[in-house]
């Protein structure tokens, strides 16, 4: 088995970077700080690792920004992932609440009993029902939502969910991005991407956001399940 090499940087300074990018769109919004979806894992951990970081070398100057940690679990989470999560939180010193989400996902059974009955349509409807909290907790906190993705995750499908809303992306031009968001269409594809570039590309949206909706709905619907099974069953018959 080859080794896999790591990429060098300055860890301190892509911190600052990323902190200052931080610091920038929080002041842009008007918002009180920031509202993080703790898991446990390290994509959420590093994430709010991050923005205390920032907020802890702002605050000292102007303001007092927050970043608040939201676990929220559900019956399919295993309670060491809950531990980590507040675990985290605590080592951090950010002000942290727990709330359990399965009744909201079981009311669903009323009105979407076809998701329970497949374990991928079940696992999105869970992830849709954190992200509609943790957005009326931003909302009504006046924080801005923070989510993470990495560079060159492979499709994912946290584009393909929110073009499906009508949300345009703005995402790095790498990976499975690619694959799912139709640049200048559907959002914006960025190609060496930086803080700068990202505040310019939700600049250059936001306000219009949307115009893109009926090209993300199409696009959306693209990479439907049907569509999906439907494109396997002709790459399975033209062989046969």
């Amino acid at each position: 088995m080859n080794r896999i090499k790591l990429p060098s940087m300055d860890c301190q300074k892509v911190c600052r970077e990323i902190g200052d990018f931080i610091i920038e769109t929080v002041v842009h919004t008007r918002c009180t700080g920031c509202i993080v979806g703790l898991s446990g894992g390290v994509d959420s951990s590093t994430t709010a690792a991050l923005i205390k970081t920032a907020f802890d070398r702002y605050n000292n100057r102007e303001q007092n920004f927050e970043v608040v940690g939201y676990i929220l679990p559900s019956d399919i989470n295993k309670l060491e992932d809950v531990k980590d999560a507040e675990s985290v939180a605590q080592k951090l010193g950010i002000r942290y609440e727990i709330h359990t989400i399965q009744k909201l996902v079981s009311a669903f059974q009323y009105t979407n009993p076809e998701a329970f009955k497949d374990d991928y349509h079940r696992g999105n409807l869970i992830s849709r029902v954190r992200a509609n909290v943790l957005s009326t907790k931003a909302a009504t906190e006046n924080k801005t939502l923070v989510g993470t993705g990495n560079k060159d995750e492979d499709f994912g499908m946290t584009p393909v969910e929110a073009m499906a809303s009508g949300k345009p992306v703005v995402a790095p031009n790498e990976g499975g991005y690619r694959e799912s968001i139709l640049d200048g269409i559907t959002g914006r594809l960025i190609s060496d991407i930086t803080p700068p570039k990202i505040i310019s590309a939700v600049k250059e949206i936001g306000p219009h956001a949307e115009q893109y909706k009926d090209a993300c709905l199409k696009r959306a619907r693209e990479f439907d399940t049907s569509v999906f099974i439907g494109k396997i069953k002709n790459i399975i018959e033209n062989r046969s």
